[in-house]
């Protein structure tokens, strides 16, 4: 993929908006466009002042100053710029922030004390193995994991399932399983099933495109069913954290699919979207929150939702949400859980503030490792590499890429700056190339709908910040 720019994460722009105007969506995930009642600012299209508005609190684009986002959700809330900004935003009710700061200071965010006397015990070992399971001797299995690429670590490791049937999956799993054509777990599956169903703590470190969302999803359908019904005022019974708002909504698409038989209610919260319909879900409440870790603070801090139910927590990308800032969220949350609850961490890499949030999180637990735990480019990817002498070289190359590569195939093409996409996808579309671009200064509905084009393939260029960097399935 080509690059553009120099690399640093240095701000496009500067400093602090001023009173009314621009900023993330409030302090927690993301830029782009925060609501008023139901105006919606949004962030730029293709056109040079980086793009439309229908109210004005919006207004996106890539000037100077940094770029707008969305307007202030409420009076008192300070802006910030998006997860993919390291500059820019500003503004909202109080007026932003131009630095790389990504949220608020969370001292100042009190939250409801929950208390974890006599609490009422809980079903969560359901796993029935399989007795063509148990009939593999160590050295099958030794075989097997070896072919799969296949680590694990802790203690009373279960044997891995073959088949979706070897999984012990009640029924009403196994039906929607079959629907959706699958033909064999992946390696992540195979391990990770087991393990889960078993009720125990499990870190899983796998590459994008694992299989690792089916890893946990189905698991946590038999969890829910196995629960005492929801009584009002309950919060969710699983919690899955995710670092972005694409990836919590893809999340959520999954969990929708795949517990839809046993009619589980599931909503998804994140930033840059508007509130009231996030808040109506958590009152009617639902079995299942995907929840980006800042919008999830947010609405504890507004005591629109509790944690006390939650027998079942995942942090997916948990690397990502550590690298983007959110390690003082996630602590917050996870006090609010009951300790006795099962948790399973997801991450691609294992770097030390990983393991930390592991050791103090998650209490003996199993570590299934697919490939290498060391960082390293996917092997199933062929890379190329070009050296422009100067900047200016950058878009021939692009342009040459394109005539020799864009034969009915996409491309995706990453940028370090939201203004060096937008000023890309201009280019290429006055050239004729059929380009849309997505950042976090576009508005949730916008960057939906252009991972909408770009998947179907009406739009197969797409241009990218890292807020598409990793975990999406496009």
């Amino acid at each position: 993929m080509a690059s553009w720019g120099s690399g640093s994460k240095k701000s496009d722009g500067a400093a602090a908006g001023g009173g009314g105007g621009g900023g993330g969506a409030d302090w927690d995930d993301g830029g782009g466009a925060a609501t008023t009642n139901t105006n919606q600012g949004h962030g730029g299209d293709w056109n040079e002042s980086g793009g439309y508005q229908q109210n004005q609190n919006g207004g996106g684009g890539w000037n100077e100053s940094g770029g707008g986002g969305g307007g202030g959700y409420d009076q008192g809330v300070q802006g910030y710029g998006n997860e993919d900004s390291y500059g820019g935003g500003g503004g909202g009710g109080q007026g932003g922030y131009g630095d790389d700061k990504p949220r608020r200071d969370l001292d100042s965010v009190q939250l409801h004390e929950e208390k974890f006397d006599n609490l009422a015990v809980f079903e969560k070992n359901f796993y029935h193995e399989h007795p063509d399971v148990t009939a593999r001797t160590p050295k099958e299995v030794a075989e097997y994991r070896k072919r799969r690429e296949i680590s694990v670590d802790g203690t009373g490791i279960p044997n891995p399932c073959t088949t979706f049937d070897e999984a012990s999956f009640p029924a009403y799993v196994l039906e929607v399983v079959n629907k959706a054509g699958f033909t064999e777990p992946t390696p992540i599956q195979a391990q990770g099933w087991p393990m889960a169903l078993l009720g125990r703590d499990l870190v899983g470190l796998a590459e994008t495109g694992s299989g690792k969302t089916l890893a946990y999803v189905l698991p946590a359908v038999v969890h829910i069913n196995a629960q005492p019904y929801l009584e009002p005022g309950d919060g969710p019974i699983v919690l899955v954290m995710a670092p972005t708002r694409e990836l919590a909504v893809q999340i959520q698409q999954e969990t929708a699919r795949f517990g839809s038989s046993s009619r589980i209610k599931n909503t998804c919260i994140y930033g840059g979207a508007p509130k009231g319909p996030q808040i109506r879900d958590l009152r009617n409440g639902v079995e299942i929150v995907i929840a980006t870790p800042g919008r999830l603070i947010d609405m504890l801090e507004s005591r629109c939702t509790s944690l006390k139910r939650v027998t079942y927590l995942v942090m997916d990308e948990a690397d990502r949400m550590l690298d983007m800032g959110f390690e003082p969220q996630i602590r917050k949350i996870c006090k609010q859980i009951r300790p006795d609850r099962q948790t399973l961490l997801w991450s691609a890499t294992w770097p030390r503030d990983v393991q930390s949030i592991a050791q103090e999180f998650l209490k003996d637990f199993y570590q299934v490792t697919i490939g290498s735990r060391d960082l390293k480019a996917n092997h199933a990817i062929q890379q190329k590499f070009e050296f422009p002498d100067w900047d200016g070289d950058k878009f021939p190359l692009l342009s040459n890429m394109l005539q020799a590569e864009m034969d009915g195939s996409r491309m995706l093409i990453f940028c370090s700056t939201k203004r060096i996409c937008d000023d890309i996808t201009r280019k290429l579309r006055m050239e004729g190339w059929p380009a849309l671009s997505i950042h976090g200064d576009k508005s949730q509905d916008e960057r939906d709908w252009v991972l909408q084009e770009f998947r179907s393939g009406k739009s197969p260029i797409m241009m990218a910040t890292d807020v598409a960097a990793r975990g999406l399935a496009v």
